[in-house]
């Protein structure tokens, strides 16, 4: 990977759009990133990050706010970088989601992430505009994922002292996001949800041949086995039921016999003793029909006659249902003529009168629909003038209304537009007024910050002092220490002899490398805290100049004032629009409401003159056409009742007249039919008459009784052999044959028993010996998984107790270690150089990734917590460029940045770092550096400055 060219617009810091041309920079392959603190050195780095993965690293990147807040609001916010990878030349335009002011009115719209890559040269395809399909090509030319680029391109130094620092887990962590081992971790969780799943499956198939045991021990009667049984047990309980049934079998056969015998003894008394009754019945039938044998001939003389008077009796019915209905016709006819004699009416034409009244009135028909009419327009009349007086009072009320409507809208429309001004003005009152409420608090804060600074200022140079004196004690008993290191045979380390004629002797309390590393972790302790004091002392002093720039001379109390009473007036904005509109929405309805009052006293006017016209011109008919009566209706009305009644009344002698012909033919027929039937009269006939209910009873009667002395006669000659008077004993034959069909009922059960026993524990017995069959390899099985499972995880028979996924991270950083060590033994001069520990740390800590240091001066190996300053910095970048080429392999990294640290180390030490930074130029490699250490600003000239935003500080790019 190889940048060309970057451009940053209202990006971070960054208010206008700045270019920094690397081609220009880096054509020696060493180029730095100048320029004080907050100057914008890292916003370059996280730009590059952003265009190329839409994001930026650290702790940055989580609060994704990447506008610059000083940007005039027509600037667009964007990132914009052109790189080759892979011999491929193309270009990446990226810009955030950010909330930008809108073009029109106030207020904020939210401008949607966008980005486009165009290729330059190097292949011919279509650029993308999607992020989806972005992400997919940067990551696929890189070969990286952004957390790798972040630690193998931007190689922050930080971050690698507190890997060096870090306890296990910490540095667990950062390895697996670096190489990507998640795949270990899904193996290691897929072979733990696999043991699961096969003791699921194990203790499931136990739990089945379990309850088969059981089963078949409860079919076989038996306390269950322990254990869960085996064979044995199984063999001798099947045998045992086998003999049961058989025995079962004979009972059963023997006491099937035995009730047999007894119910065929029971039938046969069953039999004799209904012979005894049915000749007894027989005999006392027979007695019963001589007893009753003269009141059988008097009922079938009266059934005869009841026959013969059958056919007179519905003739005479019929004729007293005519005598009825003649006495109602009568009736009605009575009622009708004093019906029309209540009319007036005197005449004997009843027919002819009815029908010249009733045209009478059929000619008064449509002028009582007119009279109808009429009353209907007099009643809409009078409504009309109602209505006419309510809405001349209604409109008058709406114009008095009306006249107040100016003065309304004129104040309301005055408060809304004080209102809208106070809001336009709260944000900035508001401002004003929270800076006015802060100022006190950052004085106060910068005051004590200050005070920090130059208490911390004083102890770093008495911590510098400090070491300064123990290391001029230590170069002063340098002998003193190198005699402490001489052995006998030996060449001694300053002049090669093997003889050592005279030593230096140890002095007391002389000055040891211990007290020299002590001195040198405090010195670095105290800058560490005079450099937090500082930048905390210069970002308050910052906030306090811009407080006060912002407040002026006016003073707090009225800025508060003022802020209540702008903040009270913008809060009345809504309800004070809403009163507007619902007073003008008011006005139009009014005004509506008048047009239509209007138009419909104009309406109402214009329908009653028509009415009151039609009115009078009507009257003068009707009042000729009602004569003596009050209304047309009324006369036509009584006319129609007189020629129903007429009318009615000539039907009603019609029908009294053949009423009484067709009464006086039925008579004559009655007589008739009683005198073919046999009878003297009708009054003969009818005595002799029986309802139907009676005659059947008659029939029943007598075929009961003849019935009853054929079958005594057929039973007795049937039978006549049988004596009435013998006993038989059914109750003691029945009681042997119930005795009996218990026993074979019993027996019965009992081999029923016994053979779904038998069945039942022979079936469950197939299954108990399926289930020790798949038990048996399952178990196998789960034991060769289980022990893998543990050896995977760290545990069992796995004596390093790593689990598969820090095995893997522990090669990875064993690759970390060698080139890393490679690098610090010669930034260190060949003192130092990294050691993989594979050992298991204290408290049960799993091992594997331990990282220490080997100090050739002491031949002792120590942990990296106990390096200086200086250091740490070299086992940092030592650590970070070896971490880079083993998670770079296979990949092309044409360039290359090292964030800060460099204000650590000495003139000679940061000689030694620059030289292998000159080495990391070989095969035209480009390399970054960002620092504020005015040495390498010395070393390395100017080419171009980049202004930041508000602040008017600058960023130098040196190469």
């Amino acid at each position: 990977m190889k940048l060309h060219r970057l451009a940053v617009s209202g990006f971070g810091p960054y208010a206008v759009r700045e270019e920094v041309d690397f081609d220009l920079l880096g054509a020696d392959g060493l180029f730095l990133l100048h320029g004080d603190t907050g100057a914008g050195k890292t916003t370059l780095l996280d730009a590059v990050a952003f265009a190329l993965f839409g994001k930026v690293p650290g702790a940055r990147g989580d609060v994704k706010r990447l506008r610059c807040d000083y940007a005039d609001r027509d600037t667009p916010t964007y990132v914009e970088l052109e790189l080759t990878v892979r011999g491929r030349r193309f270009r990446i335009k990226r810009s955030p989601e950010y909330e930008r002011p809108k073009k029109r009115g106030d207020g904020a719209t939210r401008q949607q992430a966008q980005v486009s890559l165009t290729w330059v040269s190097g292949w011919t395809g279509e650029g993308h505009s999607r992020i989806d399909d972005v992400a997919r090509e940067v990551e696929g030319l890189l070969g990286m994922t952004a957390e790798q680029f972040f630690q193998v391109v931007l190689l922050p130094q930080g971050e690698f002292a507190r890997f060096l620092r870090a306890e296990t887990a910490e540095r667990e962590k950062l390895l697996e996001k670096l190489f990507g081992t998640e795949r270990f971790l899904d193996v290691e969780k897929w072979f733990r949800e696999r043991r699961a799943e096969r003791r699921r499956e194990v203790e499931q198939l136990g739990r089945a041949r379990h309850d088969l045991a059981l089963r078949v021990a409860e079919v076989a009667l038996e306390e269950p086995p322990a254990g869960g049984g085996d064979q044995e047990w199984l063999s001798s309980l099947l045998k045992r039921l086998d003999e049961d049934e058989r025995d079962a079998e004979q009972v059963s056969a023997e006491a099937s016999d035995r009730r047999a015998l007894a119910e065929r003894d029971w039938q046969e008394a069953r039999a004799r003793q209904e012979r005894v009754r049915r000749v007894r019945d027989a005999r006392r039938h027979l007695d019963r029909y001589a007893e009753v044998e003269p009141s059988l001939r008097a009922w079938v003389a009266e059934r005869d006659a009841a026959r013969q008077a059958a056919v007179v009796v519905p003739a005479q019915e019929r004729a007293v249902k005519l005598a009825r209905e003649l006495d109602a016709a009568v009736a009605q006819e009575r009622a009708a003529a004093s019906a029309v004699s209540a009319l007036g009416y005197e005449g004997v034409d009843l027919r002819g009168d009815g029908e010249r009244f009733r045209e009478e009135a059929g000619g008064l028909t449509g002028l009582a629909a007119e009279a109808e009419r009429q009353r209907a327009d007099q009643r809409r009349i009078a409504q009309l003038d109602r209505d006419v007086a309510t809405t001349s009072q209604g409109l008058a009320t709406l114009v008095a209304q009306l006249d107040e409507v100016p003065h309304r809208l004129s104040a309301a429309r005055s408060a809304v537009e004080e209102s809208a001004e106070a809001a336009a003005r709260l944000p900035q009152v508001a401002g004003l007024a929270g800076a006015a409420a802060e100022l006190p608090r950052v004085e106060r804060a910068f005051r004590e910050a200050d005070e920090a600074r130059r208490d911390a200022v004083d102890a770093q140079q008495a911590a510098r002092e400090k070491l300064l004196r123990i290391r001029r004690d230590r170069l002063d008993g340098m002998a003193v220490e190198l005699a402490g290191q001489l052995r006998a045979g030996h060449g001694c380390p300053v002049c090669g002899s093997a003889e050592h004629p005279s030593p230096a002797r140890p002095v007391p309390d002389a000055v040891t490398a211990l007290d020299e590393d002590r001195a040198a972790d405090e010195d670095q302790r105290a800058l560490d805290r005079r450099q937090r004091a500082e930048r905390e002392s210069h970002r308050l002093g910052e906030r306090l100049a811009l407080l006060r720039e912002q407040l002026g001379d006016r003073p707090p109390a009225e800025l508060d004032r003022e802020h209540r009473s702008v903040a009270a007036r913008a809060e009345q904005l809504e309800s004070r629009q809403a009163a507007l509109a619902e007073l003008e929405a008011e006005v139009r309805r009014a005004l509506d409401r008048r047009g239509a009052l209007e138009r419909e006293l104009a309406e109402a006017g214009a329908q009653r003159a028509q009415l009151v016209e039609a009115v009078e011109e009507r009257g003068a008919r009707l009042e000729e056409a009602r004569g003596e009566f009050p209304d047309v209706v009324t006369r036509r009305a009584h006319l129609g009742d007189l020629a129903d009644a007429v009318t009615g009344l000539a039907a009603r002698r019609a029908a009294v007249a053949e009423h009484e012909e067709r009464l006086a033919d039925q008579r004559l027929e009655v007589a008739r039919l009683a005198s073919l039937a046999g009878f003297a009269d009708v009054a003969d006939a009818l005595a002799a008459a029986r309802p139907a209910s009676a005659v059947a009873e008659l029939e029943t009667r007598i075929r009961e009784v003849e019935n009853t002395r054929t079958a005594a006669e057929s039973t007795l000659a049937e039978l006549p052999d049988t004596d009435p008077d013998t006993e038989v004993d059914v109750a003691g034959a029945e009681e042997r044959f119930r005795v009996a069909s218990d026993g074979a009922t019993e027996a019965a059960t009992a081999l029923t028993n016994a053979r779904t026993r038998a069945a039942r524990a022979a079936d469950l017995a197939g299954q108990l010996r399926d289930a020790w069959l798949r038990l048996e390899p399952v178990e196998a099985e789960f034991a060769e998984l289980d022990a893998l499972t543990d050896v995977i995880n760290g545990s069992g028979q796995n004596t390093k107790s790593m689990t598969l996924r820090t095995y893997v991270l522990a090669a990875r950083l064993e690759e970390v270690a060698v080139a890393a060590g490679a690098r610090l033994e010669r930034m260190s001069q060949g003192r130092y150089r990294f050691v993989h520990s594979v050992e298991a740390g204290p408290r049960g800590t799993r091992g594997g990734l331990g990282l220490d240091v080997m100090d050739d001066y002491s031949g002792q190996q120590r942990p990296a917590k106990t390096l200086s300053g200086g250091e740490s910095f070299l086992a940092s970048l030592s650590l970070a460029l070896g971490l880079a080429d083993v998670v770079a392999a296979g990949a092309v990294l044409d360039t290359l940045f090292i964030d800060e640290g460099f204000g650590t180390l000495d003139a000679e030490t940061l000689e030694l770092v620059m030289t292998t930074l000159d080495e990391l130029r070989a095969g035209g490699r480009v390399v970054g550096l960002v620092s504020h250490v005015e040495e390498l600003r010395q070393r390395i000239p100017t080419r171009l400055r980049v202004r930041k935003a508000r602040e008017g500080s600058s960023l130098e790019l040196t190469a």
